[in-house]
This record gives structure tokens, C-alpha cells and sequence, in this order.
């Protein structure tokens, strides 16, 4: 019986506990509103700029669930590893300012930990990922906590 090598590479080793590179975004007040509705939140919050500027937010803001495509979790390292198939194993957040359309986004993730198991779906690493979102002022409006399932 031969010992199976590992998916984990020493150059993924490395970077365990580095930020990746920063992901940039500028937030659209209309990508808001798009969002909200593909989400089905009807909020106008999210949605109402007249009911919004009425709220202690002073205008509309982002359902946190939004950030999620801000997000970014460091597919370059894993280009060539051939483990290109990606299932979400899950996050935990914590808020801590709103986001306002024009708010220049910078999502910084950094990789806690890198370990493999057997699992249905073969050989897999599960990579537990860090994320720090701030906006233009350097506030922190947001940490993810989250698992990422590479296959």
C-alpha cells in the first residue's frame, strides 16, 4: 500500500498566516439595489433612498450580506493546484459600520489554516480563511470567518 502525497504544497504552507493580496471595490448605490432584489430583501434600507435618509444611516446602505462578493479568499494560490472545484463550508461575521454606496471597499484575507481529509468527493483541503474588510476611512466595517472546501 502506497502513502498517498498531500494536496497541501509547502508554497500553500507559506502563506499560512500572510494576507493575501487585497481585493478593492468600489460600492455602486445601483449594484445595492440590485443586489437587494436578487436576494429577495425588500428593505428600503437597502432599496429607498428617501426612506433611508430618514434613518439614523442618513442614506441607503448595503445588506451585510452583501460583502460576500467583495470577498477575497486567495484563488491564486490554488491556480494550479487542480483543485479547482470549491464548496462553501460556511462563515461567521461580525459588523461593525455600515456600507454606503461610494464606499471604497478593501477585503484582506488571510489563511489560518490548511488541512486535508478523504471525503465523498475524494482527497479535499479545507482552508479556513480569515477576511478584514475596511472602507476609505481605514474602518473596519466587517470581519469574516469563514471555511472554504477545495476539491
Amino acid at each position: 500500500m502506497t502513502e498517498q502525497s498531500s494536496l497541501i504544497t509547502d508554497e500553500m504552507r507559506q502563506c499560512i498566516g500572510e494576507p493575501r493580496t487585497p481585493r478593492i471595490v468600489q460600492i455602486e448605490h445601483g449594484a445595492i439595489i440590485v443586489f437587494s432584489s436578487a436576494i429577495g430583501d425588500s428593505n428600503p434600507l437597502f432599496t429607498d433612498d428617501i426612506h433611508a435618509r430618514g434613518t439614523r444611516y442618513g442614506g441607503i446602505t448595503a445588506p451585510p450580506t452583501f460583502l460576500r462578493f467583495v470577498s477575497g479568499e486567495g484563488r491564486e494560490l490554488f491556480a494550479e493546484s487542480g483543485l479547482e472545484n470549491v464548496l462553501d463550508g460556511g462563515s461567521e461575521w461580525s459588523y461593525f459600520n455600515p456600507v454606503y454606496p461610494g464606499d471604497c471597499i478593501t477585503a484582506i484575507t488571510t489563511i489560518l489554516d490548511l488541512t486535508e481529509r478523504d471525503g465523498r468527493l475524494g482527497r479535499m483541503v479545507f482552508v479556513a480563511n480569515e477576511t478584514v474588510y475596511t472602507n476609505q476611512f481605514e474602518q473596519v466595517v466587517a470581519k469574516q470567518r469563514s471555511t472554504i472546501i477545495r476539491y
